[in-house]
């Protein structure tokens, strides 16, 4: 813990300092090794009976447990008078330090050198506890490169990803991260995606398509043609992210910082005045050691270990967790806010379905069907109309003995032309009107995009193509709906409303809105809002930008989304799973539970022990007790978050 979580404020996590500076990794034999010999010469000090001894016999036993305690809490002294030279008395630091060296004047031996020592111990196991939360993350972030292979010449030169410009050729061997973002000019690559997806199955990219910095190439040297500089690489953002999540702290985390700054100079003063106010009541009666070793025990009691460590750390815990599964809070304050969300809204396009175009279907109609589709694909090979290269890709036509010529694409109809010795037309049915070429007009009550298609001015049939459903879709629906506190899941999208409502009938969406302009979906957000609803927001394209911006949480598709809406969202979603929408969910209410937990068990033992301590029913190990024993066992509680499940 750094030393201004001792300033009587809730201790933050400095992430970003320790990631810059990182330390050197926990380590159990070296960090116990005192604390280990202290408490065995403590039980031996306890076991022997030092004043049996005929020399020095009330000297004997100080200076053995003062030796002891010293060798215990000098690093404990120290930084309390260093804090003290700083003006910063109300800290746990000096509490500690008060309470123990009150306990060597009272002639409390033993238990001033028990209370430093489980208090040592406590903060060996605090810094244990933050190292593990912290681990998924920092693993996170040693994933750039620091070396990369640039083909300038036909020669292979070593570089800085930072002095790598845009459109060189990078190359990537085997085991090795691919460094920047680009497009992969090899013809094939098996990549890890696990360190920026949370996905563990290799993924296969082809040649052209894009590949990211921090992807681990499993198979062969491959090449890459560079798209992005070393700063804007999705994974240099991502970092970015993760750095800055930290910093933003929720409502729960600050309202225990204000607490902490009125909480510990009182009861400061209160331990004063329990050694003070009853000399003016008791007289005669009053008894300075009883009641000074009752303010000693208060201090111990009061000093709020649990609550400055066991909160933050819940929380980092909670990030930490969500980025095991693809998940990018870019601040504690939103996993509080997502616990108060009722209304999940989505985009549809990138989102729930892949937003790449695939054919459905193919129906023949007086004609051999593998030869329609290779003559249609030969003549849409022309065009670089997403539906023409569904269309192509489809047809696999890299064999065909046909050729096209005399290719006319005709705006808003679709394509004309002579395939071999075929006159082939193919687009929508306005386009075979126009041509007079009769169909059945039942295709144009169809709700997917359609092409229809005739031979030498005979209708022969037609090819449904649609946006394909995402293979998590159904469970992402039925998971947010499983939770309790979601009272409606809305689509909104731009795309037609039969192909709306179609979508929506298939996952089981509460509402769907069709044929939307972005304007239209911040109208019926803000519909939403007026009506009470707390909303999260789903999206991943530029002109989701704005409505992620007004809703209560953004989130955004972080794999394919746009850079927009990345940044502009307040959780990302790496993996471009909607089914991570209800994890994110399930885990901000675990991460939130678990830390109103720890407050209410924390405080509610404290106060008991404080009250019984202030009665003098409660001893200095009562208090050691109350102190580190509830501590430890806050932190325990939240470390749990990093081994929970949420599938």
């Amino acid at each position: 813990m750094s030393e201004d979580c001792k300033e009587g404020s809730a201790c933050a996590i400095d992430f970003t300092k320790e990631t810059q500076n990182p330390k050197k990794s926990f380590s159990l034999n070296k960090d116990y090794v005192i604390p280990a010999v202290g408490f065995f010469f403590l039980l031996l000090g306890i076991g022997f009976d030092f004043y049996d001894l005929s020399f020095y016999k009330a000297p004997v036993p100080l200076i053995w447990f003062g030796i002891i305690y010293i060798i215990i809490g000098g690093p404990v002294l120290l930084k309390a008078g260093k804090l003290i030279v700083k003006g910063g008395i109300y800290n746990e630091f000096v509490l500690m330090s008060v309470a123990t060296l009150g306990a060597f004047l009272i002639g409390s031996y033993e238990e001033g050198v028990a209370v430093m020592l489980f208090y040592v111990v406590g903060e060996l196991f605090q810094e244990a506890a933050v190292n593990k939360a912290k681990g998924s993350i920092e693993a996170l972030l040693k994933v750039q490169v620091e070396e990369v292979i640039v083909l300038e010449n036909g020669h292979a030169t070593v570089k800085h990803p930072r002095e790598v410009a845009i459109g060189q050729i990078i190359q990537t061997k085997p085991g090795e991260k691919i460094a920047l973002d680009g497009e992969l000019i090899s013809n094939n690559a098996i990549l890890n995606t696990a360190a920026l997806t949370g996905e563990s199955t290799p993924d296969t990219k082809i040649k052209g398509e894009k590949v990211l910095a921090g992807m681990v190439n499993l198979t062969k040297v491959i090449e890459i043609k560079v798209t992005s500089k070393f700063e804007d690489t999705k994974l240099s953002k991502i970092l970015k992210l993760v750095q800055e999540a930290v910093g933003r702290k929720a409502k729960t985390q600050l309202l225990v910082s204000r607490l902490a700054k009125i909480y510990t100079p009182i009861v400061f003063w209160l331990a004063i005045g329990l050694v003070v106010i009853p000399y003016f009541f008791l007289g005669d009666a009053y008894i300075f050691q009883m009641w000074f070793q009752r303010a000693l025990i208060f201090l111990v009691i009061s000093c709020p270990c649990a609550l400055v460590i066991s909160i933050p750390l819940g929380y980092f815990g909670g990030i930490g967790a969500a980025s095991q599964h693809g998940i990018l809070f870019k601040g504690s304050n939103f996993i509080d806010l997502l616990t108060k969300v009722d209304t999940v809204v989505m985009d549809k396009t990138g989102t729930l379905t892949k937003g790449v175009f695939e054919v459905q279907e193919l129906v023949a109609q007086n004609f051999n069907k593998e030869l329609l589709v290779e003559l249609t694909a030969v003549l849409e090979a022309n065009s670089t109309h997403p539906i023409a290269e569904a269309i192509v890709k489809y047809a696999k036509i890299d064999k065909s003995t046909f050729n096209s010529t005399n290719v006319e694409e005709i705006s808003g109809y679709g394509m004309k032309g002579e395939v071999g010795a075929y006159e082939v037309i193919a687009g929508n049915t306005k386009l075979l009107k126009k041509f007079n070429i009769s169909y059945d007009e039942k295709l144009d009550l169809n709700t997917e995009t359609i092409v229809v298609i005739a031979i030498n001015k005979m209708f022969a049939g037609y090819i449904t193509i649609a946006d394909t459903l995402k293979n998590d879709a159904n469970q992402a629906i039925t998971a947010l709906h499983n939770i309790k506190n979601i009272k409606e899941v809305v689509m909104l999208s731009g795309d037609k409303q039969a192909v709306v409502d179609k979508i929506a009938k298939q996952l089981g969406i509460d509402k769907a809105i069709g044929e939307l302009l972005p304007e239209d979906k911040i109208i019926e957000v803000e519909k939403l809002k007026a009506a009470g609803r707390t909303i999260a927001f789903v999206g991943d394209g530029i002109n989701d930008a704005p409505v992620i911006a007004i809703a209560d949480v953004g989130m955004a598709m972080g794999g394919l989304g746009s850079d927009a809406a990345i940044e502009t969202a307040d959780v990302v979603i790496q993996t471009d799973q909607p089914s991570k929408i209800a994890t994110a969910i399930k885990i901000s209410y675990s991460t939130n539970k678990i830390i109103w937990q720890n407050i209410g068990f924390a405080l509610g033992i404290k106060i008991l022990v404080l009250i019984l301590g202030a009665l003098g029913m409660a001893t200095l190990w009562e208090a050691v007790i109350a102190d580190v024993g509830v501590a430890l066992l806050a932190i325990l509680n939240a470390v749990r978050i990093q081994r929970m499940k949420w599938s």
